[in-house]
């Protein structure tokens, strides 16, 4: 799991107060699968904005997390949460502790998403889930994020016109190796989670997605931001 979001903390937290329609799109899906009075560990908490936003506007208390970037763990502590300060593949286990096991926007920093998700597993006591957020290879904005990754910049022939007004920093895209749904789900499987659901938002194109909040609807086949839940079997 990538730590370099040390030098960009501040820009990361920036950028979703200027696309706050984005961030509210984004944060209804992940309080889709979530419920109040769960336990919930947070891996890739980020900054604790989502989680913020989610005991705000939804009464979804997530206190825990793991993330692997220090300065970002400063401010998700500033925000009231307990952070370990570790990578995804290399965080604590804490065995039968959590009811929900959340990645939310981090998968595609993951490295070895497998040697994560097995360490959740064990995390969760029978019959928790994981549900893990973030945007597909497929999808518009991955296939958008991809070709603006390859050619270093979003100031190119190439996107000019058809990306977003204000798109997420390169710096940060540059880091990223995001996988399409199947290969999440193939991930999941593999750790022996099963009985999953889905949810999507962010279903318009990528020049017109800040323009209002989108309300999650179920399923994969259109959104640009994707929930999958996976279930420890009983």
């Amino acid at each position: 799991m990538d730590r370099s979001f040390d030098s960009y903390a501040e820009k990361y937290d920036s950028w979703f107060m200027d696309n706050r329609n984005v961030l509210y799109s984004e944060a209804a899906l992940v309080a889709y699968f979530l419920s109040r009075g769960e336990k919930i560990l947070s891996v890739g908490c980020g900054s604790g904005l989502f989680e913020q936003i989610l005991k705000s506007d939804y009464g979804i208390c997530i206190t825990d997390g793991i993330e692997p970037s220090a300065d970002m763990a400063a401010i998700a502590r500033a925000r009231g949460m307990n952070v370990e300060i570790a990578t995804a593949e290399e965080c604590p286990v804490y065995p039968e502790a959590y009811d929900t096991i959340l990645y939310n926007g981090c998968p595609g920093y993951i490295t070895d998403l497998d040697k994560a998700l097995q360490r959740s597993y064990e995390s969760l006591r029978e019959g928790g889930k994981v549900v893990l957020i973030d945007i597909p290879k497929e999808s518009s904005y991955g296939l958008l994020y991809n070709l603006a990754k390859a050619v270093g910049t979003w100031d190119h022939p190439l996107l000019e016109g058809v990306c977003p007004r204000d798109p997420y920093p390169i710096e940060l895209v540059s880091k990223a190796c995001w996988r399409t749904t199947a290969e999440k789900v193939s991930a999941m499987e593999r750790t022996g989670f099963s009985g999953f659901e889905y949810a999507q938002t962010l279903t318009v194109h990528p020049m017109y997605s800040s323009d209002i909040v989108e309300q999650p609807v179920a399923g994969f086949d259109r959104g640009d931001y994707v929930a999958i839940c996976g279930y420890k079997s009983r």
